[in-house]
């Protein structure tokens, strides 16, 4: 999953690129960014009431698709009828590992349904080793891991990660059977906004065999920057400027 020494995430297929407004977690956004190279996709999964996976980011249906509601709420069938941006089809996530058999996903579980169903749909298609699976909730990947074993990475839960950066040791990072940290730049506690991503927390995350990602960087200076530090990649809206970013540094890895 994680072969490169940089990877180059399209944050929702690229959903902050010029020519993407709107389409965000579509399979047109996705063809857009396998197009430009990209070889890995950050996406994420709802389970429907009828317990299928569709790639959608948001619990309610107002923002991207104009509905009323939860996914969690819908039939299969009623999100076939929704579009996103007004023109686009709402994906099953089984309909993106067939149309993208090279590209390899980042997938945010976002709700309790979607667990079982991920399993199921990773084993129908045989994707163990094209799939990282993520999670705000702590409890998702442990029921996640439970299930699934070993045989697919995941991520280090953000509750872990924010845990870790503040304390002297690190155990949790040691001990922890997610494959990467997948971190924002800060996290807001109350009023303060507390740095998240960190020298320190590097250096203990690669000494313990783990890489970083930091998400999601849209600002060319602050992707140049990070890379300095050493981190292991980069989650982007912006797709357009985090491909000349690697380019410029002569570490993009073309499809």
């Amino acid at each position: 999953m994680f072969a490169p020494r940089w990877a180059a995430f399209a944050h929702r297929g690229g959903a902050g690129h010029p020519d993407l407004v709107g389409k965000e977690n579509t399979v047109a956004a996705f063809r857009h960014a396998v197009g430009m190279g990209y070889r890995y996709l950050e996406i994420d999964v709802h389970a429907t009431i009828d317990d299928q996976l569709v790639v959608f980011h948001d619990d309610d249906l107002r923002r991207v698709a104009g509905g009323r509601g939860a996914i969690a709420d819908r039939t299969s069938a009623e999100v076939a009828t929704l579009r996103v941006g007004r023109s686009e089809p709402i994906p099953s996530l089984d309909e993106v590992l067939e149309t993208f058999p090279q590209t390899r996903f980042n997938i945010d579980l976002k709700n309790t349904g979607a667990v079982a169903a991920l399993v199921r749909t990773i084993d129908r298609h045989r994707a163990h080793d094209r799939v990282c699976v993520a999670s705000f909730s702590i409890e998702r990947l442990r029921e996640f891991r439970r299930q699934m074993g070993r045989r697919v990475p995941t991520s280090v839960s953000p509750v872990g990660v924010a845990w870790n950066g503040y304390v002297p040791l690190l155990p949790r990072l040691l001990n922890s059977p997610g494959t990467a940290l997948q971190v924002p730049l800060t996290q807001q506690v109350g009023k303060r906004s507390i740095p998240v991503l960190t020298s320190r927390l590097l250096r203990h995350a690669h000494l313990a065999g783990k890489v970083v990602h930091v998400w999601t960087i849209d600002d060319p200076l602050e992707m140049h920057r990070l890379l300095d530090m050493g981190v292991d990649g980069i989650v982007s809206d912006r797709t357009d400027l985090l491909k000349q970013v690697f380019v410029d540094r002569g570490i993009w890895e073309d499809r």
